[in-house]
This record gives C-alpha cells, sequence and structure tokens, in this order.
C-alpha cells in the first residue's frame, strides 16, 4: 500500500511518553510565538490582531533553560491575577517547554495537596500543558510572536 505524503506520526506508547511529546510540542509553538533568542530578563509584551496585548515576563535566564510568565494584560475580577496566565520553562537543550504553575502561587501542592497520588500530578500537568499548547497556537494565530516592545514602552 502506498503513503500519502504527510509523514506517518508517532503515537506515544504510554502515558508519559504522550506527556514529553507534549512538551516537545509546546516548545515548538512557544518558538512561533516567543523569539526565546533575543528577550532579555524583564517584561515584554506583544500586540496582537485579537486586540489583547500578550505580557511575556522573562523572569529568569540561564544557559540551558529560561524561566517565562505569560499573561495578558488584564487582571481576573475575583482575584485580581492575571488571567489567563502560564510559568513557564522552557528547556533549550532539550527542545522542551512546560507549564509548571498557571496562577501566582499556584504551584501544584497549593492544587493537589502536599502528598497526591503520582496518577493526580500527572492529570495535572497533562491538563496545564494542554491549555499552554491551545493558548500558544491562538496566540500563533491571532498575530503574536512578530515584534517585542519592552512592555513600558507599550503602555
Amino acid at each position: 500500500m502506498a503513503q500519502s505524503g504527510t509523514a506517518a506520526r508517532t503515537i506515544p506508547s504510554s502515558r508519559f511518553a504522550w506527556l514529553m511529546a507534549l512538551y516537545a510540542e509546546n516548545f515548538r509553538r512557544i518558538q512561533q510565538v516567543v523569539d526565546l533568542a533575543a528577550l532579555d530578563e524583564g517584561r515584554w509584551c506583544s500586540r496582537g490582531a485579537d486586540g489583547l496585548d500578550l505580557h511575556v515576563d522573562v523572569l529568569a535566564r540561564h544557559r540551558y533553560m529560561l524561566e517565562l510568565r505569560m499573561s495578558y494584560a488584564f487582571a481576573d475580577p475575583a482575584t485580581g491575577l492575571p488571567e489567563p496566565s502560564a510559568y513557564v520553562r522552557v528547556y533549550l537543550d532539550a527542545c522542551q517547554a512546560e507549564v509548571t504553575h498557571c496562577y501566582v502561587g499556584q504551584r501544584w501542592q497549593d492544587v493537589l495537596g502536599t502528598h497526591p497520588p503520582a496518577h493526580a500530578v500527572f492529570a495535572h500537568r497533562l491538563r496545564m500543558n494542554t491549555f499552554l499548547s491551545k493558548w500558544l497556537e491562538h496566540l500563533r494565530g491571532a498575530g503574536h510572536g512578530g515584534d517585542w516592545l519592552p512592555a513600558e514602552a507599550a503602555a
């Protein structure tokens, strides 16, 4: 049987492999939205066609890793926190990006407790990183990722 011109995708054989593949997909997508090599530590702003300013805070830049916070320039009326918001670790050497938490002070321990079962931690990581994947896809479609301005200049 002849194969089509599209590349065959391999379905990961385990849930862990699925999560690692999602991290790799998030890395590819974040590269399309954020200029990882050019942004220094600080707050940066992208104006997309959706009318919403995307803020990316480069919290730390290490040799092989970046720590980012991504959020829109508006706050949740109930909490006052940026909404949506995602803290992302980008592993430059491994070409992976993972969400560590989605709100200020909301690490997995805050959400799941101090001794959650492994399946609960896994499910939580899968949900957060699926959210990031979909959000990055939306941001790219909305035209984010072109010109980045320091947030003060964009205000």
